[in-house]
């Protein structure tokens, strides 16, 4: 009996979580997503501009900056072309992320920094690619002329893990 409980709720969970992987952000949901990446990487990027200890970290800070303050115009331009409301908030694990790096200095600082920009950009072109592969449109559009970026942060992390 016990057994069966456990199974059938088992199968209730998965079946959810099928669902909700079958269901695809609308391309709305898309641009938000891109405006609160690009608010994270502002805000992490700004902060290692003053706390890393590797001129090269803070380099890449800078480099996030300007990037994805361009990234974040584009994107705001085709949000309020397709009606919907630009927004300043940053993703909530950015915000987790923020107050891991405030408690780190020095090298600790650079290694995280620099592991959670290797993980956030290789999601973030998964995201990407998926979008820019599915539908057609300025969405779309946006998400292929962005993924060069994207590689490019990427491929600078990946040089500074060593």
């Amino acid at each position: 009996m016990r057994r069966s409980v456990l199974l059938t709720g088992l199968a209730a969970a998965l079946a959810i979580t099928a669902s909700s992987a079958a269901l695809a952000d609308t391309p709305s949901d898309f641009v938000v997503k891109a405006m609160k990446g690009d608010n994270s990487e502002m805000m992490l990027g700004r902060l290692a501009e003053q706390r890393a200890a590797s001129p090269r970290v803070r380099a890449f800070g800078r480099t996030l900056f300007q990037d994805h303050s361009m990234g974040k115009a584009q994107a705001v331009v085709l949000a309020r072309s397709m009606g919907v409301q630009p927004t300043d908030a940053p993703m909530d694990v950015a915000t987790d992320e923020r107050q891991k790096l405030m408690g780190l200095n020095g090298p600790a600082f650079d290694r995280e920094f620099v592991r959670y920009m290797i993980k956030d950009h290789q999601e973030d072109i998964a995201d990407f690619r998926k979008e820019a592969e599915a539908r057609d449109g300025r969405v779309s559009a946006f998400a292929r002329k962005t993924l060069p970026v994207l590689h490019k942060h990427l491929d600078i992390a990946l040089r500074l893990r060593g």
